[in-house]
């Protein structure tokens, strides 16, 4: 997908004057103070938007199915808000953005439409290394700052949020089928194949792009699912985490105290 350049004139304004030292951040305080802890010093409070539009696409009542242009639709929007807030970390020059959300709105004037937008805090290293990920891209993450800082202090580098999106049609059961299982404890084949799979699915684009930035594994996984406006037999599957490399075997936690009782 193309890099999308067209960020607004506003936002040029906005971020030539995070240059000139001033900074604005979405990190609570102890994550701020976290944060230049482990020696990033935030940048500015960065966001990318894309109001997308999703097709329309036939499914059968009684087939459970991927709905592979309604997946599409939502990781393309997702990426193009992605892109833009890596667009405005690149203008500040930051090594990667921490804190990361990724949200979904929808309007009232556009009940087909949703806005998905991505924010963080851009951040810069103060020793004057690079932590740009392999793609020379500046790093993503949606570990919460107390949980970035660990890792930092553990050997391990951020290197992206990844993701893994699944839309799926969950079939509707026949009347033979609701009125076999009336009054029984019995597993519903049709419903666990389908969340089986369509989670599966999500999991596993996850890791791909996890393993196309060299990373070692996946932090902080989460697995959401909203049914959007689609309606109850329409899911999506998101998988979210943060891809993490191991960069050194220093281990820089503090030691816990021991404390030697001498009463007998």
């Amino acid at each position: 997908m193309t890099s999308p350049t067209d960020l607004p004139k506003d936002a040029g304004h906005r971020l030539e004057e995070l240059r000139h030292g001033f900074f604005t951040s979405d990190l609570s305080v102890n994550e701020f103070l976290l944060v230049k802890e482990c020696g990033f010093h935030p940048l500015g409070f960065v966001m990318g938007s894309s109001i997308y539009h999703t097709g329309i696409q036939g499914r059968r009542w009684s087939k459970s199915q991927e709905l592979d242009k309604l997946t599409e639709a939502m990781y393309n929007a997702r990426e193009l808000a992605m892109t833009r807030m890596e667009e405005e970390a690149d203008e500040l020059g930051a090594d990667g953005v921490v804190g990361v959300r990724l949200d979904v709105n929808y309007y009232e004037w556009g009940s087909d439409a949703a806005e998905f937008i991505a924010l963080g805090t851009a951040v810069k290293a103060e020793d004057g290394k690079s932590y740009r990920n392999k793609l020379g891209k500046p790093f993503t993450s949606d570990l919460s700052g107390q949980d970035f800082w660990t890792i930092m202090q553990t050997g391990y580098t951020p290197q992206g949020l990844v993701m893994g999106t699944c839309v799926y049609h969950i079939a509707h059961r026949g009347l033979a089928q609701t009125l076999g299982s009336v009054g029984q404890n019995v597993e519903l084949p049709n419903f666990t194949q389908a969340l089986y799979e369509a989670r599966e699915l999500a999991m596993t684009r996850m890791q791909d792009e996890g393993n196309r930035l060299g990373a070692t594994g996946i932090v902080g996984v989460r697995l959401e699912e909203k049914t959007h406006q689609w309606g109850s037999h329409t899911i999506e599957f998101l998988s979210l985490g943060t891809a993490v490399t191991k960069t050194s075997d220093d281990v820089t936690l503090p030691r816990p105290t021991v404390i030697i009782s001498l009463d007998n």
